[in-house]
């Protein structure tokens, strides 16, 4: 017999084939209100479940889940996880490494690129009839390339990101990490720094660590005050990394130059956020890996890691919390 799954979002067709060629398939009705209390009924006989982190994995769904064996996140991060709870039940969990990491650090360098030429602002300066053409240094921006650029969190996106900045741009590039990683250094140039050494130093500074009880708040008012205050702050982690009210204060009071962001402590951001009205910020909405084909890769691998966990027939990117 076929296993119960649950699956929490809309899949391409070559998904939605593979998984009900393993299991039978549960999903949301069409126009159904999705909230946690229908999720919980849905989660009562499955044993696996799909899901793409719209739902936290809390400890009361899975209580109401007392079949359940395997979650599957079509995410890297899995912050969405109470990893103790899932522990103690010994529900697997798994996600979706390698994938998306060249579409990340694809973002990650238009972030870079359109906060220090100032692309979006100037593109609204343009439509809003503006340009006169006597403008002169008023419209300047600042250089990329042969810049200092310091990335904190050195995983497989940092690597992507630093063969962008160093091999594409020329930058000097540095990172501060939890661990060194001295065949890195060896392979790519770049330097190992301390962290208030990173800060102090880079004319860009990028967020790339993962979201725990460790990094939360990781940068705050005491960080921003070490960076350059011509630096372009760059967050494609998670909204929670940033003391968000200090990275406002920095930008307000002119204490770094600019920030490009991806994520923030609230999503969707709410109207009338200070964030919104500053020229020096660009924002995109929590988009790092969204490409068709990279969101099309990153289902078709959560579903295989669902399948293989659940039958046991193949490997299966299991969390690296869950996998001892």
């Amino acid at each position: 017999m076929k296993p119960l799954i649950f699956v929490d979002r809309r899949l391409p067709e070559d998904v939605k084939s593979y998984l009900e060629e393993h299991c039978s398939v549960l999903s949301w009705k069409p126009d159904e209100k999705r909230d946690e209390t229908r999720l919980q009924a849905y989660l009562t006989d499955v044993e696996g479940y799909f899901t793409s982190g719209a739902m936290k994995v809390t400890e009361e769904l899975l209580t109401s889940a007392p079949k359940l064996k395997v979650i599957s996140t079509m995410s890297v991060g899995y912050n969405h996880f109470d990893i103790p709870a899932m522990r103690a039940r010994g529900v697997i969990g798994t996600h979706t490494p390698y994938v998306l990491d060249d579409t990340v650090a694809d973002l990650i360098v238009g972030l870079m690129l359109s906060t220090a030429r100032r692309i979006t602002e100037l593109d609204r300066f343009i439509r809003q009839g503006q340009w006169k053409g006597n403008e002169g240094r008023k419209l300047f921006g600042l250089d990329v390339h042969h810049r200092k650029l310091g990335i904190i969190g050195m995983g497989r996106i940092g690597e992507v990101v630093t063969k962008r900045a160093k091999f594409g741009f020329d930058m000097e590039v540095s990172y501060y990490n939890r661990s060194r990683k001295p065949a890195l250094e060896q392979e790519l140039g770049i330097e190992y720094k301390s962290m208030e050494q990173l800060l102090r130093d880079s004319d860009f500074i990028v967020l790339l660590t993962p979201l725990t009880p460790e990094t939360k708040g990781l940068i705050g008012a005491e960080q921003f005050s070490m960076m350059k205050q011509s630096a372009i702050f760059i967050n494609a982690s998670r909204g929670a990394t940033v003391d968000e009210q200090a990275l406002i204060h920095a930008l307000q009071s002119h204490t770094i130059a600019g920030a490009g962001l991806d994520v923030f402590m609230q999503e969707p951001l709410p109207a009338q956020h200070p964030l919104l009205d500053m020229d020096q910020v660009v924002m995109t909405p929590h988009i790092g890996s969204a490409t068709e084909a990279t969101r099309d890769q990153m289902a078709m691998l959560a579903a295989r890691n669902l399948v293989h966990a659940l039958l046991g027939t193949g490997e299966a990117h299991i969390v690296p919390e869950l996998a001892q």
